[in-house]
C-alpha cells in the first residue's frame, strides 16, 4: 500500500488490548477512510481501526523533552513540567456573510484571530491560529457545511505551544482500555467524558452481567454510565404453585450473573473504538 501512496506511512506498534498492529499516519480523514477501504477491499483484512491522535510535545520534571503520538505513554501529572499542543495556521477562505459563523466555530475550538482580508465584495480569507487536534477530526465537514461547500481551508503546523491538557482514561467492568484513551483540554474533559461514555454504552452490547463504563482523570472518575446486565425470565415456566420455588430460580440466577461479574469479559465491537472520534465530534 504504502509502495504507491507517499503519504502514507506507518510503524509497528502493539497494545495491551489490541495486540499487534500499526500505527499509521494519514493526509487526514479521508485520506484515512481510503486506505482503510482499500485494505479491506484488495487484502481482504478485518480492521479494528481507533481514533486519530497527533503528536505532543511534553517537557518532563527534570527538563526532558519527549513527543508523545500515543495516549498510553503519557506519564504521571506530577512527572509533567509541561503539555505542549502542536498548533497550526489555518487560512480559511469562505462567503463574506458566514463569517460570523465560522469566527465562531473556531472560538469553540480555542482558536486565536489572525486577521481578516477581504477578496472581493461577497469572499473574505479569514485566518486562525488553531490546535491542530481540534482540525484533524471533523474541522472540514464543519466548514462544508457553515458555507453550503462553498468554503476551502489550508494550514500549515507552525510548532507547539503550552497548554492545560490531560489524558482521559476510559475503564470497562473497571478495566483500562488503553486502545480508548485520548488527551484532551481539561476545560473539555467533563463535557468530552460525559459524551464518550455515553456513546460507548449504546455501542457495547448487553452482557449477562452489569458492565461499568467510567471516564477517569488520573484517579478521579468524571463521569459513569452503567449497561444492565441481559436479563432472562427464569420464571417463565413456573404457573402458580409455591412461591419459594421462583425465589429459589430468581437467587440461583443471581448467583450466577455474581460469577460472571467477576470472571467475565466485556466483548467491545469495532464501533465502540470510533466512539473517541464520534464524541469529539458532538463536543
Amino acid at each position: 500500500m504504502a509502495l504507491n501512496d507517499a503519504a502514507f506511512s506507518f510503524t509497528a506498534e502493539t497494545s495491551d488490548a489490541l495486540g499487534f498492529g500499526f500505527r499509521c499516519g494519514f493526509l487526514g480523514m479521508l485520506h484515512m477512510e481510503i486506505i482503510q477501504q482499500r485494505l479491506e477491499d484488495e487484502a481482504d483484512v478485518d480492521l479494528i481501526q481507533t481514533a486519530p491522535n497527533v503528536t505532543y510535545e511534553i517537557v518532563r520534571r527534570g527538563g526532558e523533552v519527549r513527543m508523545i503520538d500515543n495516549p498510553v505513554d503519557v506519564p504521571d501529572a506530577g512527572e509533567i513540567e509541561e503539555f505542549r499542543e502542536p498548533i497550526a495556521k489555518v487560512n480559511f477562505i469562505v462567503p463574506a456573510v458566514n463569517i460570523g459563523v465560522m469566527m465562531q466555530l473556531c472560538e469553540d475550538r480555542r482558536g486565536i484571530y489572525v486577521g481578516t482580508e477581504y477578496l472581493g465584495t461577497d469572499r473574505a480569507q479569514l485566518t486562525y491560529e488553531l490546535p491542530l487536534s481540534e482540525i484533524i477530526f471533523d474541522m472540514h465537514d464543519k466548514l462544508k457545511s457553515a458555507t453550503k461547500g462553498y468554503g476551502t481551508m489550508d494550514y500549515e503546523v507552525i510548532g507547539f505551544r503550552p497548554a492545560d491538557l490531560v489524558k482521559l482514561d476510559i475503564l470497562v467492568k473497571g478495566t483500562l482500555v488503553e486502545a480508548l484513551a485520548t488527551i484532551v483540554h481539561r476545560s473539555m474533559a467533563d463535557r468530552r467524558g460525559r459524551a464518550l461514555v455515553k456513546k460507548l454504552k449504546e455501542e457495547i452490547p448487553k452482557h449477562q452481567f452489569e458492565v461499568a463504563i467510567q471516564a477517569a482523570i488520573g484517579a478521579r472518575v468524571i463521569a459513569r454510565e452503567t449497561i444492565s446486565a441481559l436479563r432472562k425470565n427464569v420464571t417463565a415456566k413456573c404457573y402458580g404453585g409455591d412461591i419459594t420455588r421462583k425465589r429459589k430460580l430468581l437467587q440461583k440466577q443471581k448467583e450466577g450473573k455474581k460469577r460472571m461479574k467477576q470472571f467475565g469479559m466485556v466483548e467491545i465491537p469495532q464501533k465502540a473504538f470510533l466512539s473517541v472520534l464520534e464524541a469529539g465530534k458532538d463536543g
